[in-house]
């Protein structure tokens, strides 16, 4: 299945508890289709474009991901570990409760995407584009957000006091709410 390097078209599949360990998907082309519980590790997605696909509870470890696009896609509960995501497209991604743990999104634009209780552990957001997404319930525990742009993100107190934010672009607003994760009192200006 596609080691000539041909596109696969998977359009409409529905597959649960599937191995797809070490196949060679480059170029696929996946449209509305829904995999849960399937494992793809060491699998070569590289160049390979998703469209409304759902990948529950997937498991993607050493997963190449690399010049890949996500576009509407729920990633809920999956696991990435060791994934080369260099170049990836992620539009309208949801990755609640997925694991990323040290995962490098390094200067990917993830404005669109959603990581509510998500495991950021380690990630590397350094340089990436995070405009309004939702952070809430997301476990920051050494996340690079150096040089990231947060403004309009929706972050929760445990981010500002973990993540590490040296030249992080953020609101005013956010300022007030960084502040007050590590303990500040604001007082608000009079308004006569």
């Amino acid at each position: 299945m596609g080691s000539d390097n041909t596109e696969v078209l998977w359009r409409g599949a529905r597959v649960t508890g599937r191995s797809f360990r070490d196949a060679d998907l480059r170029g696929s082309i996946i449209e509305d289709a829904f995999f849960i519980d399937c494992d793809f590790t060491d699998a070569d997605l590289k160049g390979s474009s998703h469209l409304r696909s759902t990948y529950r509870s997937c498991t993607f470890t050493r997963t190449d991901l690399s010049d890949s696009v996500f576009r509407r896609c729920s990633l809920v509960g999956s696991v990435f570990k060791q994934c080369p995501m260099r170049h990836l497209v992620l539009d309208d991604v949801d990755f609640t409760r997925a694991s990323l743990r040290s995962a490098d999104l390094r200067g990917l634009d993830l404005s669109t995407c959603i990581f509510r209780d998500a495991d950021l552990t380690r990630a590397d957001m350094r340089y990436a584009v995070l405009r309004t997404v939702d952070l809430l319930g997301a476990r920051p525990v050494g996340v690079r957000l150096d040089g990231a742009d947060l403004r309009g993100a929706h972050i929760g107190p445990a981010l500002w006091r973990s993540a590490e934010l040296d030249h992080t672009r953020i609101e005013q607003s956010q300022a007030i709410g960084y502040a007050r994760a590590h303990g500040l009192d604001i007082d608000e200006p009079d308004r006569r």
